[in-house]
């Protein structure tokens, strides 16, 4: 049986909400699962991941495979890196180290994006608003023309 950690589509119509769930990779999408992991909100600003981390590094022992969605949502979570240090054999020290750094990086990260987000809405604001010169309309040119007729 071929086991996969993927997305679970819950919510309604235009207002997705997913849970991370296991299940075998011949069930449907939002089918049959073996158990949930977790939740992923994508429409809240910023997105909100919940993962039970234990449980997700006790499927990636026993052989499950992630979607690259939930991949990327673990990533984000920095479950992945923990789960690439233990598979490597590095010791519970080195992984908190390492996840201290990763954490370090993210916080960094973050500022730079809101910066870069400051600065575009400072120049928007900046920017003039291009001038909208006004034509005649075109029922005013037929008219015109038709005039132009009636006097010739």
């Amino acid at each position: 049986m071929a086991v996969r950690i993927r997305l679970r589509r819950m919510g309604r119509k235009k207002r997705p909400y997913y849970r991370i769930v296991v299940a075998d990779s011949r069930s449907p999408r939002d089918g049959r699962f073996i158990e949930t992991l977790g939740t992923y909100n994508p429409l809240q600003e910023p997105m909100q991941v919940e993962v039970k981390e234990d449980r997700v590094f006790y499927w990636l022992k026993n052989g499950a495979q992630p979607t690259q969605t939930v991949r990327s949502l673990l990533r984000r979570k920095g479950i992945w890196l923990k789960w690439d240090l233990m598979k490597h054999g590095a010791d519970e020290a080195k992984i908190t180290e390492e996840f201290k750094k990763w954490e370090v990086l993210q916080l960094e990260r973050q500022k730079r994006l809101e910066a870069q987000k400051a600065q575009q809405a400072k120049a928007k604001k900046a920017e003039p608003e291009p001038e909208v010169k006004e034509e005649p309309a075109p029922q005013a040119e037929t008219e015109q023309a038709a005039e132009e007729k009636q006097e010739a």
